[in-house]
């Protein structure tokens, strides 16, 4: 049987592409039909429509307020019989709204998968993101084939919530890193040391990380087209200040790496990728 496949922004479309590449048939919804159109995927009308041919569906959207929407919408989800069916959620959801996700369609007699994606567009279009999947044992083990066609490394925190937690702690070190990368090569710059030198000496020295590794090209040619935007960043961080406030945790180190990227969203460059934050740096 066909995979649905809710959500076909940067990402959405690198996953949905590589399930492509392993041979599975999607069917897809996209709340803008007209940018789904091109890509040769069977289209559904809506997600009720969608989640009545496809036994699995995939969720990747933006945010939970996205996700609550495709639940609760005219011919959402949540219209449909979800007996049998198993939703795998791979948007970075608010730690608390996912939750309520877990609990509403466990009510509904559907099965629930919390399965953040760790990782942009490229490694998702080689099969190479991490996830890391929250929910009933039982529904990840049958669901553990469809989860390693994407990703690389797959962890299991059962505890409702923990995924989503450990997405956001994760992210304190993606836009930590990626601040600091961009803040070294603006003064490499001004120090008039090549770019291509610098990035290459870091990435062997103190700035050796997967962020580096994946945006030293896009620093060196100034690519900033989105694989991981500045909106995402930024909104990730403040659910990430959210976490942190609600456990009456201080968090040092995340709140300047967030406001940077918010001053790009404020600045029109929120759809831009991540690493444009150079551009702060330089100005």
């Amino acid at each position: 049987m066909a995979l649905g496949f809710i959500g076909l922004g940067n990402l959405g479309r690198a996953v949905a592409q590589r399930l492509t590449d392993m041979n599975e048939e999607l069917v897809v919804y996209n709340r803008t039909r007209e940018k789904v159109e091109d890509l040769g995927y069977k289209i559904a009308k809506s997600p009720k429509e969608l989640i009545e041919k496809c036994d699995i569906v995939i969720l990747c959207l933006f945010e939970s307020d996205a996700v609550e929407n495709i639940f609760n919408m005219e011919n959402g989800l949540l219209e449909a019989d979800l007996e049998g069916k198993t939703i795998i959620d791979l948007t970075t959801n608010h730690f608390k709204q996912v939750l309520n996700f877990h609990n509403i369609i466990d009510e509904r007699g559907g099965e629930y998968l919390e399965s953040p994606i760790f990782g942009s567009v490229a490694p998702a279009l080689q099969g190479q993101v991490t996830i890391v999947t929250s929910g009933k044992k039982e529904t990840f083990d049958s669901c553990k084939v469809v989860l390693e066609k994407i990703g690389k490394e797959i962890f299991y925190l059962k505890e409702p919530g923990k995924a989503s937690k450990m997405k956001l702690i994760n992210n304190l070190c993606l836009g930590s890193f990626m601040a600091t990368i961009a803040e070294c090569s603006a003064l490499g710059d001004a120090c008039d040391i090549s770019r291509s030198t610098l990035l290459e000496i870091l990435g062997v020295g103190g700035g050796q990380s997967l962020v580096l590794k994946a945006k030293t090209q896009k620093l060196l040619e100034e690519d900033y087209s989105p694989h991981f935007s500045n909106n995402a960043i930024y909104k990730d961080l403040h659910t990430l200040q959210d976490l942190a406030y609600s456990m009456n945790q201080p968090l040092y180190t995340a709140a300047i790496p967030k406001e940077l990227f918010g001053k790009m969203k404020k600045d029109g460059k929120g759809e831009e990728d991540f690493c444009s934050i150079v551009q702060l740096f330089k100005d």
